[in-house]
């Protein structure tokens, strides 16, 4: 049995290796213990032991997580803190994160913290950002261009596939990759002719995600038609 008081001692005065395995032993313990436990380091001097504990955030949710983590992404002066912080909100799937991480997305000056967001507002599956995620696209940011993509097939956002088919011969094959995984989240006559192209893309993992997302389009179909 993990010895809670052991694990508090550790945290506040452990070296490096101490406060990282210790915030690891965690998964085996309950959120309101662990909480109490995880707020210890979020004001760490250490960057990678702000970051775990605000991804124990995300994985142990009490109903002080939402609040801690917006407070995190709105005001910590560090972008990857932020990031860290948008990021673990959208492991909470929880639907008032909507709002604090659109206003991330519009407002932070860091790409790195947007990205965290469109990533997140994928997570939750709200159909209202669908704007932020189009602005998303048309970023010269490729890696924003891949998390709006992901998203919106996370979403499910039929009304986003024009926009996304347009990268379907982007240069950046994690791009195409992206696109490929997508669409067999959107039924569309036009996603589909897409997949069948790029089942040939002479990038490996691109063709493969492509061959998959067919195949997963072909059992929707089909499950439907024997309903």
């Amino acid at each position: 049995m993990i010895d809670l008081a052991v694990l508090a001692t550790k945290l506040r005065t452990g070296d490096l290796k101490d406060k990282k395995l210790s915030l690891a032993a965690l998964r085996d313990i309950p959120g309101s213990d662990a909480l109490e436990l995880i707020k210890l380091v979020l004001d760490d001097d250490n960057q990678q032991v702000r970051s775990m504990a605000i991804f124990a955030l995300g994985i142990k949710q009490t109903d002080e997580s939402f609040a801690l983590l917006v407070k995190i992404l709105e005001t910590d002066p560090d972008y990857g803190i932020r990031a860290d912080a948008a990021g673990a909100l959208g492991y909470l799937e929880d639907p008032r994160a909507f709002e604090p991480l659109i206003r991330s997305f519009y407002e932070d000056t860091d790409w790195l913290v947007r990205f965290s967001a469109a990533v997140s507002l994928g997570n939750l599956k709200d159909p209202r950002a669908h704007d932020a995620l189009i602005q998303a696209l048309n970023s010269p940011e490729v890696i924003l261009q891949q998390a709006a993509i992901a998203a919106f097939g996370e979403i499910g956002d039929l009304s986003a596939v024009d926009e996304i088919l347009a990268f379907a011969q982007s240069e950046d094959w994690l791009v195409r990759q992206r696109l490929a995984e997508a669409l067999g989240n959107l039924p569309s006559a036009k996603g589909t002719s897409a997949l069948r192209y790029m089942a040939k893309d002479n990038h490996p993992q691109v063709s493969e995600a492509a061959k998959i997302s067919l195949e997963r389009l072909a059992d929707r179909t089909a499950k439907v038609d024997t309903e």
